[in-house]
């Protein structure tokens, strides 16, 4: 809701106005900047925690917790978006066309099965994460790909996310 200061005229944004405005500049700076709101946003995000502070508070037991047998549990979804932010950061940099990517943390593609921590622990996979989205990050501010596939990179890998932000916000409320 805005609202119209009638002494001067002028119009006043509310506080949630305020944290849902984004600052334009560069292309580059708005690519960076729709980026930081799926993972990282040191203002925190309109919409609620997003998957850096979704995943910030989750206990070792509960992101190898399965809300049931046939789902993933946390830190599945982490590693599968780490592995989904490498794949962005790959078309982004022309990854495959001479040099190609580092090979990910675990073999395999998309989803990795991990029940516990013999293959990777928690802290280890949130490091992935992390690492993943930083290296992204940098690739975005140099970006060299066409306009409109980085635009659609960035805004497609943010979504992703969003989404499994609220994914992990959904399996802490079912464990408590």
């Amino acid at each position: 809701m805005m609202v119209t200061n009638t002494s001067r005229n002028e119009k006043v944004l509310t506080h949630r106005e305020k944290r849902m405005t984004t600052t334009t500049g560069p292309r580059t700076d708005r690519l960076a900047r729709i980026l930081e709101e799926g993972y990282g946003r040191a203002e925190g995000a309109w919409h609620g925690p997003d998957l850096k502070v979704a995943l910030a508070d989750v206990s070792t037991d509960l992101a190898f917790w399965r809300p049931s047998p046939e789902r993933h549990n946390i830190a599945e979804i982490a590693l599968h978006h780490a592995y989904f932010v490498r794949s962005v950061r790959g078309r982004l940099s022309g990854a495959g066309a001479g040099a190609p990517l580092e090979p990910f943390v675990l073999e395999g593609d998309e989803w990795f099965p991990v029940s516990d921590e013999s293959r990777l622990t928690w802290h280890r996979i949130r490091d992935v994460v992390d690492t993943e989205q930083r290296r992204l990050a940098a690739v975005v501010v140099d970006a060299g790909a066409d306009r409109a596939e980085a635009f659609d990179l960035v805004l497609g890998i943010t979504c992703h996310a969003v989404y499994h932000a609220g994914q992990v916000q959904l399996i802490k409320r079912l464990r408590s």
